[in-house]
């Protein structure tokens, strides 16, 4: 099942908080920015973050995005917008950043 563009419109009205969000298509899902930094995506209705050391006190359940890929963290409290922030900023950190 493909991400609906209500779902993604919704994500990144939650990620407003964020002055540099960038949300790229990728065969019906999207693949989300920081800064240049590959953090996460929306895939199934769902927002999944990568799973890195300073994004781990959150306590947020592992899933697979899509067949064959790295397990990610979903984000289950999207509707607090400060929360989000920081999953996103704390995920950063960890992340190299675009070359």
């Amino acid at each position: 099942m493909a991400t609906t563009k209500d779902y993604r419109d919704f994500v990144l009205e939650q990620l407003s908080l964020l002055d540099t969000i960038t949300c790229k298509s990728m065969m019906g899902e999207y693949l989300l920015y920081y800064n240049g930094i590959l953090f996460g995506g929306i895939y199934d209705n769902r927002l999944l973050v990568k799973i890195v050391n300073s994004n781990k006190k959150y306590d947020m359940q592992e899933k697979i995005p899509y067949e064959s890929a790295k397990p990610m963290y979903l984000v289950d409290d999207i509707d607090n917008k400060e929360v989000l922030k920081e999953i996103v900023i704390e995920t950063c950190k960890d992340l190299p950043s675009k070359k």
